[in-house]
This record gives C-alpha cells, structure tokens and sequence, in this order.
C-alpha cells in the first residue's frame, strides 16, 4: 500500500527524483526541544522508528541559547520531568538552567536521538493523493544550502509555543539610540551596571529580568501595561502549584482560584498599590483560556516595595535618550530590555488550515489538542508547560504505534499470502 502511493507521489510530481529525499519509515518530528524529545523517547520504547529535525545546532536551542543566566524552572522538578526519565536525585527541586540541559542531553542520549540539526523546515503539507506528507527543508553546511525532503506517514509539530520572538512595534523606538534587546538575548545584567534600564513586560521573564539588574546595581523601571496576577512560588513551605494541583483533585476550578488569591494575599498583602492590578479572571483559568502564566515571584517584589525596581504605566513613545509613559510621565533611560514574550511559528511553514489556527495553535483546547488528521499531532502546545508536553508525547507515540503496528502486521499478512500463492503456484 505505502510503495502504491509513493508511485502516485512520484507520477504527479515528473521533478521529485532531481531533488535530494527520503522515505521515512514512521513520523518526521519537526523540533527537539522537551517535546520533540519526549515525542522521540515514547517513540522510542514502542519501538517506531522517526526522524527529529532541528533548525538549530544543538538540542534544546531555546534554552541554551535564548535565556538568561539566572533562570531556574518555576516549577518543582517532579513537574518538569519528561516521560520514562526522572531527573536526576541530586538535583534541587528547581533545577537550574545549566542541569535542566544536562537533563535533556543526558535524556536525549539515553534514549539514543539523534536529531538531524541544522535542517530548517521551509514547508508541511499533506499529499491527498499519496495520503503522504511532504516535509522540504533547507540544510545549512559550513556556508552551503542544500534543500531537501522527507516523504512520511505522520507529522509532530513539536515547535513549541515559543519558537519566536515578539518585538513589538511601538513609536520612536527606532530613535531611541541606546541598546534594545529582547529578553531572549539578555544573559545577565552585568553589563547594564549603572544604568537606567526600562523593561517591557511583566511576565515571569520581565520581573526576573528587573530583578537580575537590581542585583547588578542598575536602575530598572518596569512597564506594566495591564493586570497581572503575582503568586508567591511557595505558600508555607510548599509549592504554590503543587497547592493548586491538589485542590483541583476535589474542588472545582472557579473556587481553587479564589483560595489560591486568598492565599496570595495572606503570603504577599495587597500588590495593587504597587501599580500591579490583578485580572479580574482567576490566574488558573486565565491560564487555560489565555495561555497568560502567573507571575510567580521569587524576590521581585521585594523589590518593588523599597522601590528598587520602578513600576511604571504603559508607553506612549520613544525619543532619543527617554521615554514618554501613557500618564504624561517621561523618563530618562540608557538600555530597554523587551520582555515581550514568544508566539508559535507553525503558520509560517505548516500548510494547514483545519487543526492549526491563524495563530500557530490548535484550534481545540486541551485536553484534544494533541491530534488532528491524516497524520498530524502537535506536541507542547497545552498552555499547561512541561507537564502538557509529556502527556502529549505519551498520547501521540501511542496513536502512531498503534496504526504502525497495525500496517507492519497488515503488510506481513499480505507478504505471507503471496508467498503461499507462489508455493501453491509452483507446484503446477
């Protein structure tokens, strides 16, 4: 069956052997950040064969090129932890930077991945006529561009939620003189020591980013252009998460998030007076419906309160040397850091428009976001971290062994036929 549609494949397309390509015996998994590599690893143990490709020259780019020095995981490691490999019993209940890597390189060898690095996918698409997805990539060599393709059953879009920057596009930024960065860029704030910094964005990255540079005696103001909820990482001793993992068990989701806001009050008193409004939807249901993740402070704002860091209103816009606010207020600055966040960039290369959305998600919500059809999954777009991302690599490697089981027996069943017609056959 699958060497019939390859013929189709090859009859509609007279170019497709003056290319450079492979026919892959299983899924091609597009990324190996924790997701792809989870993918792999489950793969892996039901014994599919895959192909994992990476634009970039290491495994985990994201992580060990686009964050900050200071970064650890904001969630206990049991949290983190990918299928089949639990980290190391050494490690702190939130691991660092550097061991989260070491983790996943250490994970990646023990399950033998080997992506094919350097290998940028330009385009996706799904071939009605073969039933096969056609995977062209551009592979970077020294200095040399080869373009090549994959030819496949299944596709795991394992990209990611935060595969690319956002920089926004806000008046006179452009005038502005001194250095802007985006937070994927800012390792530490040694280099900013003296300055007047401004940044933009008060996620988790934006209030560890100003936390980093009160640390390295420069002068941060911090934009807050809308509410944001702020937790306490622990609530008398234990992980504000894990609290709120097990309150979901019994109660339902509108009431956890009004205890966990009790609570937060009870451990860090009234933030608003600081210029941090809360969102009037609940942090855990503004998760699952936004994808917008609590703050969850580890020393910023202490900080805010002895007025180390400066919180500040939304920009009107810039001028050279200074920034006007929303309120009239301006203010000089040397440095902007923007911690503006990541978006997907599945719509730039994935043609598809019924699973994916305009946006580069799934258009269904979890927990059925993980499956689409002909072949197509996604992988670590859960809005729900690293523990999304396990749940969908265990459910997609057991939906792809499962159909690849079904076709290997199929084909043995057909190939045994055949070889008792010959038999039977021969002798006559």
């Amino acid at each position: 069956m699958t060497m019939e549609n390859l013929f189709r494949l090859v009859d509609q397309d007279q170019d497709f052997f003056q290319r450079k390509w492979t026919l892959v015996n299983g899924p091609v998994i597009v990324g190996d950040g924790p997701s792809g590599l989870a993918t792999a690893a489950c793969l892996k143990e039901q014994g599919v064969p895959f192909v994992v490709l990476e634009r970039a020259d290491c495994i985990a780019s994201l992580w060990q090129k686009r964050t900050y020095d200071r970064l650890k995981l904001h969630l206990p490691k049991q949290f983190c932890q990918l299928p089949k490999l639990p980290f190391p019993e050494d490690f702190p209940e939130y691991p660092t930077k550097r061991q989260f890597i070491d983790y996943l390189e250490s994970y990646a060898k023990h399950f033998d991945i080997n992506p094919k690095f350097n290998e940028c996918v330009q385009s996706a698409r799904y071939d009605e006529t073969s039933g096969f997805w056609r995977v062209k990539t551009i592979v970077t060599s020294d200095s040399n561009k080869t373009e090549f393709e994959y030819v496949c059953r299944s596709l795991v879009v394992a990209t990611g939620e935060n595969a690319e920057c956002v920089l926004p596009d806000i008046e006179g930024l452009s005038e502005f003189g001194g250095e802007v960065i985006h937070a994927c860029d800012y390792k530490s704030g040694e280099k900013f020591k003296g300055q007047k910094v401004l940044v933009v964005g008060c996620g988790n990255s934006g209030m560890e980013v100003s936390l980093d540079l009160c640390n390295h005696n420069a002068s941060p103001s911090m934009v807050v252009r809308s509410s944001v909820h702020v937790l306490p990482r622990e609530i008398f001793g234990k992980s504000t998460f894990e609290l709120a993992v097990l309150m979901m068990k019994w109660l339902p989701l509108w009431l956890v998030d009004k205890l966990m806001l009790i609570l937060a009050w009870l451990v860090l008193g009234n933030i608003e007076k600081y210029g941090l409004k809360r969102p009037s939807t609940g942090p855990l249901e503004l998760k699952n419906t936004k994808g917008k993740t609590p703050v969850l402070d580890i020393g910023a704002l202490e900080k805010i309160r002895s007025g180390d860091i400066n919180v500040v209103p939304g920009i009107k816009r810039f001028s050279r040397g200074q920034v006007e606010l929303v309120n009239g207020e301006k203010l000089d600055i040397d440095s902007v850091v923007l911690a503006t966040g990541y978006r997907s960039n599945v719509p730039s290369w994935l043609q598809e428009g019924e699973f994916f959305s305009k946006n580069g998600y799934p258009k269904a919500s979890f927990p059925h976001e993980w499956k689409g059809k002909a072949g197509l999954y996604a992988a670590g777009f859960t809005r729900r971290g690293l523990s999304g991302a396990s749940s969908d690599a265990m459910r997609i490697a057991q939906d792809i062994a499962q159909v690849f089981k079904d076709e290997t027996k199929q084909l043995r069943m057909r190939t045994v036929a055949r070889h008792r017609r010959y038999i039977s056959l021969s002798q006559f």
